[in-house]
């Protein structure tokens, strides 16, 4: 049994928004209260960014109501940040607004970056002795963390993106003559976990529906292959319907798309593949119309068609984040693990924030069928359980009524500090 730890709760978000981050806050927000060692419950607004400048939220100080609600706001309620702790100077602050507010558990809900933030906060406190447990809330639409099974925020992502390429079907199937090439660029900078859930828009008893085309980085792109497979397409389909992929690469791994810009992470910002297919398209088949969608921000915000069973497991990995602290586990971070079972069913676990923080989960290439652009039966059966069921946005003069914090300040009591 764990030796008691009372003290507040610092929960904060990071990366990313998702369409059920904010389930995950309202998971630890819930649970938080269930225990007479948490005295205080406070969020960081803006990740990383809120704790070194003290800005920190009283979260017991909102209504139920908006607790509930926050299960189905997309977004992220705290607010987030791409801010890398660069110094030594940011390491030593963050613990000491942690020991100014006696904060004893933190809870940080991000991605690879954000779980390796978490590890190192974790460290220095056990380096200068201070009791602090650290638990990571898993966190990212690309579903490319190691040691869980998937990541909330996948489902409902895959969910929008399959049902959007239904609805762009529709409509090209109403225009095309054989002679229109739809080019839909989904997320996903080094995995295609996003693209490949693109599949599960076709019908089983359609083999031929949308997409027709699916480019994932995971499969090396050739740009004469990619003329070759929209030319097929075409001379059966009144359109081909493409998926593809931001994180695209070449047979050197380079990215077909790519800006000179890097983030505060040192990662490439990515953004372009659909209008390099669509140069190709217009280059290499003349009378042939191309045209692109790029999804952007919209499909990581799409509440009002997220799925039920990503918002529960959301939920629920912020429930046993508190759960885990509570009887004393530290530098972990909450893994969902699927049951052997032929039904779909899901289990907690807990796996070390510095596995988590250095690895990338990729598609598996056995789930690629052999064409290189469609994906097989093992793929559609591990994804279709996750887009499951149909969250309950509340509406309100025809529109979502999202939740939204009252923020109420928790006073500071350092001195400020230049990030």
């Amino acid at each position: 049994m764990s030796e008691d730890l009372v003290g507040n709760v610092l929960v904060g978000q990071s990366g990313g928004p998702t369409a059920v981050i904010n389930a995950s806050l309202a998971g630890v927000i819930s649970e938080a209260l269930n225990h007479v060692d948490i005295e205080e419950i406070y969020g960081c607004l803006n990740g990383v960014l809120g704790i070194l400048h003290e800005d920190l939220i009283d979260l017991a100080a909102e209504s139920q109501q908006t607790i509930r609600g926050l299960k189905f706001t997309p977004g992220a309620a705290l607010g987030t940040c791409r801010y890398k702790l660069k110094k030594q100077a940011d390491f030593d602050r963050v613990l000491e607004v942690f020991k100014a507010h006696n904060i004893r558990y933190f809870f940080y809900a991000g991605g690879n970056d954000s779980q390796d933030t978490a590890d190192k906060i974790s460290k220095l406190a056990q380096a200068q002795g201070y009791a602090l447990r650290v638990i990571g809330i898993p966190k990212t639409i690309d579903n490319d963390l190691v040691s869980t099974d998937h990541t909330p925020g996948y489902g409902s992502v895959i969910k929008y993106i399959s049902t959007t390429i239904r609805e762009i079907a529709c409509d090209n199937a109403a225009m095309g003559q054989h002679d229109l090439v739809q080019i839909v660029e989904v997320m996903g900078r080094n995995a295609g976990w996003i693209a490949a859930g693109s599949a599960l828009a076709k019908r089983r008893e359609q083999p031929h529906d949308a997409p027709h085309l699916i480019y994932l980085p995971e499969v090396a792109f050739s740009a004469e292959k990619f003329v070759a497979d929209v030319q097929r397409v075409l001379k059966r389909e009144k359109f081909c319907l493409v998926v593809v992929g931001e994180g695209l690469v070449d047979a050197d791994g380079n990215y077909v798309a790519a800006a000179d810009k890097t983030d505060a992470f040192g990662h490439a910002q990515l953004g372009g593949a659909a209008e390099y297919l669509q140069g190709l398209v217009e280059q290499n088949l003349p009378g042939i119309k191309a045209r692109t969608v790029k999804l952007g921000m919209a499909q990581r915000a799409a509440a009002h068609i997220g799925s039920k069973t990503d918002a529960e497991e959301a939920y629920l990995a912020g429930q046993m984040a508190v759960k885990a602290a509570i009887r004393g586990e530290t530098d972990k971070m909450v893994t969902l693990l699927r049951g052997d079972n032929e039904h779909y069913t899901v289990e907690t676990g807990l796996a070390p924030l510095s596995e988590i923080a250095n690895g990338v989960k990729k598609l598996p290439r056995e789930w690629i069928s052999e064409d290189g652009v469609s994906m097989n039966h093992q793929f559609l059966r591990y994804a279709t359980p996750l887009i499951q069921g149909e969250t309950q946005v509340t509406y309100e003069n025809g529109l979502p009524a999202f939740a939204r914090l009252d923020k109420v300040s928790v006073d500071k009591v350092l001195p400020a500090y230049e990030a």
